[in-house]
């Protein structure tokens, strides 16, 4: 049984946060300060939402190249000399509820976080 999934249409512009690329693009404008809301919502929504099929290609393949993986949903990963595999991956639940919380305009700390990130903040 194969499960789709659609994103929904307040999320236009995901693509460009996706990949390699996306996630440089990030980078860039967390160090830049310029980390936007929407910046944040997309990935809430890509960890909510978001495949785990190459955290699972890693657990389950042998010699599988890390470099070409999305791993971001991987919180944690051990393996035991007994062969035993034990995989955390991201609590969605709690990402699907800040995702609500950004999207009801409901005060999630984002924008204290935001203005430090961007140098705004007061200084304790």
């Amino acid at each position: 049984m194969q499960l789709s999934f659609s994103f929904p249409p307040w999320m236009k512009g995901r693509s460009a946060m996706e990949g390699k690329k996306g996630s440089k693009t990030l980078q860039k404008r967390i160090r830049a300060g310029t980390l936007t809301r929407e910046d944040v919502a997309r990935r809430l929504a890509e960890l909510a939402f978001g495949r785990a099929n190459d955290c699972v290609k890693l657990v389950l393949e042998e010699g599988v190249q890390i470099d070409g993986l999305d791993l971001s949903l991987l919180r944690e990963l051990k393996r035991n000399d007994k062969g035993t595999v034990e995989v955390q991956l991201v609590d969605r639940l709690k990402a699907l509820e800040q995702l609500a919380l950004l999207a009801q305009g409901q005060g999630t700390d984002l924008e204290s976080f935001l203005q430090a990130l961007q140098g705004g903040g007061e200084e304790p």
